[in-house]
């Protein structure tokens, strides 16, 4: 019988064709339970607004409708409205955000090196977990002020009847936004146009710190986009979609600068025409 001779660089070839095997499987493992938990919170949000639209609205001077988003159903408990809202909030937040979050943590995960399957998805997820903590801080922020609110313009007609056009207002500042070097700067770091090629620890504390930083970037980066979306309606699908869109353009699309702006004059054209329709001008 003839000895078998393992040569070094077939050895060594091997040892990259095995990690390579597996840092593909990793990666597709990855990206299907991405999928997943889109698919998930799509259907979850799409149920939400379903149920919320069938209760209708409040009819409020000024002829617009408050969402019921801002109110307690019959027997609830106002923390368990802040409850519900919180938890529909992080599932909507899922749902708008994580198109546009997979390729960071993608980058995440390419920075991190290598390391076992196991801890690369469990530095994952705890990066995603910080990540959405940020936006669960910011829900925990708009439901109370949201209220608060909603009781004014209830109680003062003055205040409601002034609401059509000061959506237009906030639209209009919102577009404006688009075009200041804050908003570059922090979409820049979403897009991570510099720093790349960065090597970040594989720790539990630097998973979670990454996740808190690119989570903050993007609450910046979207708070215009997102006041938007509370203007228009927090349980408005079409607003959701096109909200999502232009976040996930803006994020992954050559020259995000560029298509920012392209975003941010629509916006305010878009303002422009509900400032001049509640004007009575359109």
């Amino acid at each position: 019988m003839r000895p078998v001779v393992d040569f070094p660089g077939v050895t060594a070839r091997r040892q990259v064709s095995r990690f390579t095997f597996s840092g593909r499987t990793s990666e597709q493992t990855f990206l299907g339970v991405s999928a997943l938990l889109f698919v998930a919170s799509v259907a979850l949000t799409i149920a939400w607004c379903a149920s919320m639209s069938s209760m209708g609205g409040m009819p409020i001077p000024g002829d617009w409708t408050m969402s019921m988003a801002w109110m307690r159903m019959p027997g609830q408990t106002w923390s368990g409205a802040a409850a519900s809202f919180l938890g529909m909030w992080i599932v909507m937040m899922m749902a708008m955000m994580l198109p546009s979050l997979v390729p960071m943590l993608s980058r995440y995960r390419r920075a991190v090196g290598k390391t076992g399957d196991t801890r690369l998805g469990r530095l994952t997820a705890l990066a995603g977990a910080g990540y959405f903590f940020v936006w669960t801080l910011l829900g925990m922020l708009i439901f109370p002020l949201g209220v608060a609110l909603a009781a004014v313009e209830m109680q003062l007609p003055v205040v409601s009847r002034a609401v059509p056009i000061t959506a237009g207002v906030v639209v209009l500042i919102a577009g404006a936004l688009q075009f200041t070097a804050w908003k570059a700067h922090h979409l820049a770091c979403c897009r991570e146009v510099s720093g790349c090629g960065v090597t970040l620890q594989s720790d539990a504390g630097t998973a979670w710190s990454h996740g808190l930083r690119l989570g903050l970037h993007c609450t910046y980066c979207s708070i215009g986009l997102t006041t938007i979306l509370l203007v228009v309606g927090v349980m408005n699908l079409r607003a959701m979609l096109v909200v999502t869109i232009a976040i996930t353009l803006e994020r992954l699309a050559p020259f995000g600068e560029r298509v920012a702006h392209a975003i941010g004059a629509v916006v305010i054209g878009a303002g422009l025409f509900l400032i001049a329709r509640a004007a009575g001008l359109g």
